[in-house]
């Protein structure tokens, strides 16, 4: 890691140079930028540059704002090579003993844009102090989390290739709003933001450059335009726009951003204030989400073709059919951070088939179940606990598992849910797993959607009337493992949650011959299982992509539907 020092200077001449003492033995280069200073200040900060050889002055011909002097020197530092930039004020405003923690935080975490989070004493203005809440609370809407816990602090660590892509991109404001935006932009570009606790103090002979009337408009304004900046990302976060697109490259729905949200709004107002949250931003989905919103009603209209009567839909499906459906999305988020945090009553859930689980257990090898996205998955948790805590691990097939794991222990430190991020469903997949079924623990998988790396390896089977593509992978690391295999499915009916498991094989695994058969056999059986609850309960789908589109790069395999399951 190559870094520089950045220092934004605009008449501050009365605490540069201890600065730039203290910075000394850091050995950094830096680049000192005058901000169309004024006489007597440019005046000390030339005298600066000549004392120390290690400073770069770079000058404004005029006053342009903070924002522009830092701009000014994050590229000069990345024209020149450094791969990274610290940010400090020229007042004396920041400690700068927390330097070497804030670099080597970087260097553990070199695509992350490290920040100061401010630890205040009794200097800090009143005004100030509560105005930085404000902030802090559109910040947050913003960029739909709480990852950025302080977005005013100018104590900072750049990693200068994501925000040099941010500036080729993006037009940023040059005054008191560059800190805040900056973070928001390089945040809504992926880039990770750690913070490092520091002490901030007010110099009681500090100079503040701090318009209040125009700062604050400026500020003002930028957060409406992030606002809009939000809800305009919002299809591309939540819902891809793409219908060509498969499943895997899509966003997902239910990223780790809105549930933490969700789950900070959860934890401080309860249900209430997560549906004040919830319906307004469900209702933006179904009107931007138009790919979303047709594959919602091709399904729905394809369970109607096979139950005409069905009580969940209209004679004749409209659009408020399909706004149903993406509102029971929204409740059964809801559903599931119940689930998480233990709030759902053993008396509110019907799991009538749990001593199969029960006598699998008690065998002392696991098993493996076979889900799919209908329904109340997270309900798995329930199982745990009939089951007397025993361990349920959950098969991810995003890129979110270990940002979900961190909700869920904050959420609930306690919990015996794991969800294991893979890339692909094979071999060396089952080697991760079959400790964990020796151990006596359970294998969730969801069989209804191929993986990123394997859309091309799957079985046509009939669905619902049509053929859709079914992945071979669960099956087939189901027979790896060697162990019995059941599938299970939780709905909701009549304010209660329904669990239903049935046996699916004691096996897959056998004689080499007849494999193709045994599995092709074990998929029809899913996929009738599937289609009778997705037929049951079409609302809870939340497959929202059209899942009856060919791959043009399957290997399908058309299987006759067999009548005998």
């Amino acid at each position: 890691m190559k870094t520089a020092l950045i220092i934004p200077n605009y008449n501050h001449h009365l605490e540069i140079e201890n600065t730039l003492n203290a910075l000394a033995q850091f050995d950094l280069p830096c680049y000192l930028i005058d901000d169309g200073s004024q006489d007597d200040t440019r005046y000390v900060l030339q005298a600066m540059a000549k004392k120390f050889s290690w400073v770069t002055l770079i000058q404004h011909p005029y006053n342009r704002g903070k924002g522009a002097a830092v701009m000014t020197g994050l590229r000069a530092a990345y024209q020149a090579g450094f791969s990274h930039a610290l940010q400090v004020d020229a007042d004396g405003q920041h400690n700068l003993a927390d330097i070497p923690q804030m670099l080597n935080t970087a260097k553990a975490n070199p695509q992350a844009l490290v920040s100061g989070k401010p630890v205040y004493d009794e200097s800090i203005p009143k005004g100030r102090l509560y105005g930085r809440y404000i902030t802090h609370f559109w910040v947050w809407v913003e960029t739909l989390s709480f990852d950025i816990q302080d977005s005013m602090c100018g104590f900072r660590v750049y990693p200068l290739k994501a925000t040099e892509q941010l500036f080729l991109s993006q037009s940023l404001g040059e005054r008191m709003d560059f800190d805040i935006e900056i973070m928001v932009k390089l945040h809504w570009q992926r880039t990770p933001i750690i913070h490092v606790p520091t002490k901030v103090i007010y110099p009681a002979n500090g100079i503040s450059h701090f318009q209040g009337l125009h700062d604050n408009v400026r500020i003002s304004w930028m957060h409406t335009k992030l606002f809009f900046g939000m809800l305009k990302r919002l299809p591309q976060r939540f819902f891809k726009q793409n219908e060509a697109l498969h499943w895997s490259a899509m966003q997902e729905r239910g990223n780790y951003w809105g549930i933490k949200l969700l789950a900070e709004s959860y934890r401080f107002g309860g249900h209430w204030l997560c549906r004040a949250i919830m319906y307004p931003v469900i209702g933006y989905f179904f009107l931007t989400g138009s790919a979303s919103r047709h594959a919602s009603m091709a399904f729905l209209a394809q369970v109607k073709q096979q139950k005409p009567e069905h009580p969940e839909l209209s004679t004749n499906l409209t659009w408020q059919d399909s706004l149903k459906h993406f509102l029971s999305f929204g409740n059964a988020a809801l559903d599931r951070i119940d689930a998480w945090c233990d709030r759902i009553k053993l008396s509110e859930v019907d799991f009538a088939d749990r001593h199969l689980l029960a006598e699998q257990i008690a065998t002392g090898k696991g098993a493996v179940l076979l889900v799919s996205h209908l329904g109340n998955l997270e309900l798995c948790r329930a199982i745990s606990i009939h089951q007397k805590k025993v361990k349920v691990n959950v098969m991810v097939l995003t890129q979110h598992a270990e940002n979900f794991n961190k909700v869920l222990k904050q959420l609930n430190p306690k919990s015996s849910l794991n969800l294991i991020q893979v890339n692909e469903l094979d071999p060396s997949t089952a080697m991760l797993l079959q400790q964990k079924v020796q151990q006596g623990e359970l294998v969730v998988i969801a069989a209804d959607r191929t993986s990123s790396n394997s859309q091309g390896r799957v079985v046509e089977l009939p669905f619902l009337g049509k053929p859709a593509p079914f992945p071979q992978g669960p099956f087939i690391l189901a027979s790896l493992l060697d162990c019995p295999v059941f599938t299970m499915f939780c709905i909701r009916q009549q304010g209660r949650y329904q669990v239903h498991v049935q046996p699916l094989a004691k096996t897959l695994k056998g004689p080499r011959k007849g494999r193709d058969e045994r599995l092709r056999d074990a998929m029809t059986q899913y996929s009738e299982r599937l289609a009778y609850f997705a037929e049951l309960a079409p609302l809870q789908w939340f497959n929202f992509y059209d899942f009856w589109r060919e791959d043009d790069n399957s290997l399908r395999q058309p299987v006759t539907q067999k009548q005998e399951h």
